[in-house]
């Protein structure tokens, strides 16, 4: 009886080491490792942007053209009961798949893939969880991909629609602001962002001067806030880099 009483707590200090999932591994050298790596294209807050005279459609053109997004990030889980857990996380991510591990004090808390609609985790997530950290994550950074839209103009505000899915966007920093998506079932998936960073990326010409664009997809928003069913993921980019 003794026996099975400690096995018990001791399953249990495991359970809350875990942000997401349980039975973490420990992989804190491999987390050490990633963030180094990382550290030379950290968000550089060097104010906000602005892009006057630059069109929505040269903006959106130039989105479009990125095919996959790495970073790191600290995400916190908030249930609508109150409750709420917290880890970091190294995502990669396309249009058509996503890999994301999710680390609690440096220990691996858990993993999931997406590709072709089907989601592979462990352990298992269940729908909640499934929603935000694929389809909430996926959508709150590939915010450019959306199609058959109609443009409209508010306050400050560029506003692209179409029967599904509505994104706000800031006029003079051309990034978005909200987003809102209805999915299949119904339910409203609810995105805001706010605090621009910058991944700096300077190409040099002949003689030393700085080349750029009228619009390069250097800018971002490094914290989102993604809201489902009473659930809440609010995320923190670390560091950002695309291809």
């Amino acid at each position: 009886m003794e026996k099975e009483m400690k096995s018990q707590a001791a399953f249990g200090r495991e359970t809350k080491r875990s942000a997401f999932f349980s039975a973490p591994r420990l992989q804190c050298l491999f987390v050490l490792l990633l963030l180094l790596a990382v550290s030379s294209c950290a968000p550089r807050y060097v104010g906000t942007p602005s892009y006057k005279g630059v069109s929505l459609d040269e903006a959106l053109a130039a989105m479009k053209k990125i095919s996959t997004i790495d970073a790191v990030l600290a995400v916190e889980y908030e249930k609508g009961d109150g409750g709420g857990m917290s880890g970091d996380a190294h995502l990669t991510v396309t249009q058509e798949k996503l890999d994301l591990r999710i680390y609690y004090l440096g220990f691996l808390a858990g993993e999931v893939s997406e590709e072709g609609g089907i989601i592979k985790s462990k352990p298992r997530l269940d729908r909640n969880k499934g929603t935000l950290l694929v389809d909430g994550l996926r959508n709150s950074l590939f915010w450019w991909e959306i199609s058959d839209y109609a443009v409209s103009e508010r306050d400050n505000l560029y506003v692209l629609k179409n029967s599904f899915r509505e994104v706000a966007i800031d006029r003079e920093t051309l990034l978005p602001v909200r987003q809102t998506i209805e999915l299949e079932n119904g339910d409203r998936l609810e995105i805001s962002y706010e605090s621009p960073a910058r991944v700096e990326k300077e190409e040099t010409a002949e003689g030393g001067e700085s080349v750029t664009d009228a619009y390069e997809p250097l800018w971002y928003q490094s914290e989102m806030n993604i809201a489902y069913r009473g659930h809440t993921v609010k995320v923190r980019v670390k560091s950002y880099s695309t291809l």
